[in-house]
């Protein structure tokens, strides 16, 4: 991927350009059910969507955000006629309070586990069956309906 300068909309000649690909520290502004507003230094506020907060699934944005979190960001998009900015957090090493590491990052992404991924491999049997039978009885019960 090629490094792509950007300039900022005229309305906002006095921030400087964000560069595709560059990494940026941020902090989240907001929490919705489709992503997170992160806020750039000198530079309007990005989206990261849901599907590009973590290699992992995550149920709701909440499990791996909040307000006010400082996370590293890539952009990936910036959309000049617009003023939309689209970002990640895939990849991208993470702040880890308490870490002695160097330079105080992880070396890679947070993979998130929800409760139901650390359960027993039993429990998670259990857990898939019901929700497996559940949904078989509500398929049914439809098509009962139908006829």
């Amino acid at each position: 991927m090629s490094d792509h300068i950007v300039e900022q909309p005229a309305a906002s000649k006095s921030t400087p350009a964000l560069v595709v690909g560059e990494l940026y520290d941020g902090t989240v502004l907001k929490v919705k059910p489709f992503g997170a507003i992160i806020s750039l230094p000198d530079s309007p506020p990005g989206l990261v969507h849901i599907s590009q907060i973590a290699n992992g699934f995550i149920q709701s944005v909440e499990d791996v955000l909040a307000v006010g979190d400082e996370v590293l960001v890539r952009v990936t998009a910036v959309d000049v006629e617009s003023g939309k900015i689209s970002l990640t957090m895939k990849d991208v090493p993470q702040f880890a309070e308490g870490d002695d590491s160097e330079d105080g990052y992880y070396t890679e992404s947070p993979v998130v586990i929800s409760p139901a991924q650390a359960a027993s491999f039993e429990e998670k049997l259990k857990s898939w069956q019901k929700l497996s039978s559940d949904r078989i009885a509500g398929i049914n019960r439809r098509n009962k309906r139908r006829k």
